[in-house]
């Protein structure tokens, strides 16, 4: 499937966001942060997926 450049941008931040959050839940193992961290990323996997999945909807180069 071809992507237009906001597609890309959008997904890497989230993909970014997502990186920092499950670092932050390795490194903490065993603490309450490290959960709660790595249910964010959880929740914002889901975010990104539905922001792409909007977008394709309606973007013209991508949908």
């Amino acid at each position: 499937m071809k992507t237009c450049h906001q597609f890309d941008t959008v997904r890497a931040e989230y993909q970014r966001e997502i990186g920092y959050m499950i670092a932050h839940s390795e490194r903490h193992v065993g603490r309450p942060a490290a959960k709660s961290s790595a249910k964010q990323a959880t929740s914002t996997k889901a975010r990104m997926a539905r922001a792409l999945s909007s977008h394709v909807a309606r973007c013209p180069e991508c949908g």
